[in-house]
């Protein structure tokens, strides 16, 4: 069985106080370009994959086997990876691909959302879960009890992209570091308020008119609002390190952001416009000494896909190959 998943880019909490008794509310949209992970049943645990993945893999097996007992001899590889903690996604991404490949290997009907709360994710927004689910643009309702609600979700224009830069600096926090900041953190409910406002008479209403100006100038503003619930954590409303990438987004793309905790940070575009702003990007990154790669980020509308799902076949191909 082969799985594949998007990439996910976090674009905002909206309300860390609680205000109305659900804390935080996420916004995020899912992108093509995820892990790719092959899994079939095995004599033994064989994990093929490289530093954190692995671990993350180990977990989830085990995690399963201890929910819905079903056992921790599974062949593992991961034939294409996102960076760990640069605000891709990586880790939800993985621990819901491994985990629904098991489930549906053992024939289990188990909602993603129960797989979720199962491998701990999801505890402090949906929009990871919800990306790898379905795909598209996503907000979850905040977390009250368990897994956050999703309350919206469309497609996001396959004619509009992202230019994606992550740059070689420091990893975002990885999930022991942001324990203790997303326990204490405490938002501004009045600009939680403006967030929720431009949520919904600016960024939805420019997404469903599929007005990329429009949707790009709240996108900005919000992500700014956002940051001022963290800037005590991150030195500003971004990260200091990624300023002067975030000015060149700023003059060149509809709309800006930083990725979670970073470093990726990104500007929405076209998709005809890549080419000519993925060049002036990397003259630019030359030019201020700063190494990055430069990646189109291309909407996903369909969330995870999954190849191969009957086990009988995987355990066919499989003793056809030793034989």
């Amino acid at each position: 069985m082969i799985i594949r998943t998007p990439r996910r880019l976090h674009l905002g909490l909206i309300d860390p106080s609680a205000t109305f008794g659900r804390r935080f509310g996420s916004l995020g949209v899912a992108l093509k370009g995820g892990y790719e992970v092959k899994i079939v049943e095995g004599e033994t645990m064989e994990i093929v994959a490289k530093g954190e993945d692995r671990k993350t893999i180990e977990f989830t097996i085990k995690r399963m086997n201890s929910a819905y007992e079903t056992g921790v001899n599974y062949i593992v590889e991961v034939r294409r990876a996102i960076p760990r903690h640069v605000g891709l996604g990586s880790t939800t991404q993985l621990s819901l691909a491994v985990g629904t490949a098991i489930a549906r290997l053992n024939n289990l009907s188990v909602s993603t959302e129960e797989l979720a709360r199962v491998l701990g994710r999801g505890r402090n927004g949906g929009a990871g879960v919800y990306s790898f689910a379905y795909g598209g643009f996503v907000i979850d309702g905040g977390v009250r009890n368990g897994i956050p609600p999703l309350i919206f979700r469309e497609e996001f224009p396959e004619d509009w992209a992202f230019l994606l830069v992550i740059p070689e600096l420091k990893p975002g926090l990885d999930e022991e570091e942001e324990k203790p900041v997303m326990a204490r953190v405490v938002g501004r409910t009045d600009v939680a308020m403006e967030i929720s406002h431009r949520i919904l008479l600016g960024l939805l209403p420019a997404l469903r008119e599929k007005d990329v100006r429009t949707f790009g100038k709240h996108l900005s503003a919000i992500q700014r609002l956002v940051g001022k619930h963290f800037e005590a954590y991150q030195g500003g409303e971004f990260r200091e390190d990624v300023k002067l990438i975030l000015d060149f987004l700023t003059e060149k793309t509809y709309g800006h952001g930083q990725s979670s905790w970073g470093p990726t940070v990104y500007g929405l575009i076209l998709r005809s416009e890549f080419q000519r702003l993925s060049e002036e990007a990397h003259d630019y990154l030359r030019e201020h000494g700063i190494k990055a790669k430069v990646e189109l980020g291309l909407p996903n509308n369909t969330g995870v896909e999954v190849i191969g799902e009957s086990a009988f076949l995987e355990r066919l191909i499989r003793s056809v190959g030793e034989g």
